[in-house]
């Protein structure tokens, strides 16, 4: 195992993920510096192994170089590489599910290439994605996924021994399952019988943002329930999902049910792709005016209204979801993601368009990936106030229900407080700021929220006034930054 590893990287850092198919749907284009001008520090991007190796002893290494030709010297870049192939896997394909090899020696010598033309410019290399959930992500059983996983590690510490490797990420449908639920049992036997085989345990923090210290917790576990325990990182996170939205995830799966049961829309003969996900997108659609606004936020062409608030939960989270992980160990994050695969592509019946793709930070202007959605906006923010911070840590604000508050230490800058209260995620906003008399030993501080709105803040050293409100809140003494 590499022993760099077992200490965590250094320092904190914010990242975002290009998406699962670069180079896949269209020539390989720049994202690097556009990650990089929203303050990531971290780039995480999928290479597939058929798009390298589209047939035996024949490479292509245009979409590698393509994201090496655009790294800078100070950026960590994050490889999940997914054993996608049309002819060297089980299953078959170009993209997705993943699958184990039909040769396990073959996969290693591929991946040990594939590092070796990196060596020195990847920090972390990682062996698939979400492996417990099978079906969608992987095509084959928890001990073939250790198999590859332990070929894999050998290969990236074989060619570049200062790189990390991850541990395909611990998603949603680990934390929703029993102890004793399929995608939990899977999970463990890679803890248990992988040990030796990663250096770095990848969660992905979706649901509830308050619920992350708990899943984190979870993560740290069940390592040590086998003896032994690895840094966290977080490969995924973003929000709002169905997944914290019971009552709409309730429709929603009420609406695919009927689909896949043939109770549904008939199959449309003009759709070329029709499938029974994409009958439960045309029923949602044809109902959008009877679906509740939680579901239908997630909708194109929802109304502005509820577009709007939908943003703003969005940036809201960004905030949350990042101060909540760091504050629990964590020092990588990785938001999901960056923006969608290729230019103009639009496809309202796409359920994982639908689950998914308004997280996306960035859109094309044309053909130029230029456009900052709001969230983009919020995550540059985020980014300019942590840029230098060193840990996070929870900060006693001395009421007796008090709300989410952490004092964040950066080097050579001013502390930065960062405070918010619970509501609820669609109607919390409504609710007017409560005041709190804040214990504050520092100069006449500043404020400013979430959104860059400067926030008032009444007294001076000694003690202040801050509305505290679901908008998250950033407090630092003015003139020190």
């Amino acid at each position: 195992m590499n022993s760099t590893a077992t200490a965590g990287p250094p320092g904190i850092r914010l990242g975002i993920a290009r998406g699962i198919g670069y180079g896949l749907f269209g020539a390989p284009d720049g994202f690097v510096p556009q990650a990089r001008g929203l303050g990531a520090g971290l780039v995480r991007v999928y290479v597939h192994w058929g798009r390298v190796e589209p047939e035996p002893d024949r490479e292509d290494w245009t979409v590698v170089d393509a994201i090496l030709a655009q790294l800078d010297p100070t950026a960590e870049v994050w490889i999940t590489v997914c054993s996608s192939s049309p002819w060297a896997t089980r299953r078959p394909t170009g993209f997705l599910p993943s699958s184990p090899a039909h040769d396990i020696r073959r996969y290693e010598a591929f991946v040990s290439r594939l590092v070796s033309r990196c060596r020195g410019r990847v920090a972390y290399w990682q062996c698939d994605n979400e492996p417990s959930n099978t079906g969608l992500l992987w095509a084959g059983t928890a001990p073939e996924y250790v198999a590859q996983l332990t070929a894999f590690a050998r290969a990236v510490r074989g060619a570049d021994p200062g790189a990390h490797v991850v541990l395909g990420g611990c998603g949603y449908d680990v934390w929703s399952s029993p102890e004793d639920g399929p995608a939990r049992l899977f999970f463990d036997h890679l803890v248990e019988h992988g040990r030796d085989a990663f250096d770095l345990f990848s969660v992905h923090l979706y649901g509830n943002p308050h619920d992350i210290p708990a899943q984190i917790g979870l993560a740290r576990a069940m390592m040590r329930r086998h003896g032994y325990e690895r840094p966290v990182v977080a490969g995924e996170y973003n929000g709002p999902t169905l997944f914290e939205l019971p009552a709409a995830q309730a429709e929603f799966e009420r609406a695919m049910t009927a689909a896949f049961t043939g109770r549904a829309a008939p199959a449309d003969p003009a759709d070329p792709e029709d499938t029974p996900d994409r009958r439960t997108m045309r029923d949602l659609y044809a109902r959008a005016d009877e679906l509740p606004a939680e579901l239908r936020m997630f909708m194109e062409d929802c109304p502005p209204g509820l577009a709007a608030r939908r943003d703003r939960i969005n940036c809201r989270q960004i905030v949350t979801r990042n101060i909540l992980a760091l504050a629990s160990g964590v020092t990588r994050t990785v938001c999901w993601n960056l923006a969608p695969e290729i230019p103009g592509y639009r496809d309202r019946l796409n359920v994982m368009g639908f689950l998914f793709g308004k997280l996306a930070l960035m859109d094309y202007d044309g053909s130029v990936l230029t456009r900052r959605h709001p969230s983009g906006e919020a995550f540059a923010r985020l980014a300019a106030h942590l840029d230098g911070a060193t840990a996070v840590r929870p900060f006693d604000t001395g009421a007796d229900t008090g709300p989410y508050a952490f004092e964040i230490t950066r080097d050579g800058r001013a502390p930065l407080y960062v405070l918010w209260s619970a509501g609820d995620l669609l109607t919390g906003e409504d609710l007017p700021a409560v005041p709190l008399d804040l214990p504050w030993p520092h100069a006449v501080p500043e404020a400013v929220d979430a959104f860059g709105a400067p926030v008032a803040v009444e007294g001076g050293e000694g003690t202040v006034r801050v509305p505290v409100s679901v908008t998250p809140l950033f407090l630092t003494p003015a003139g020190q930054e």
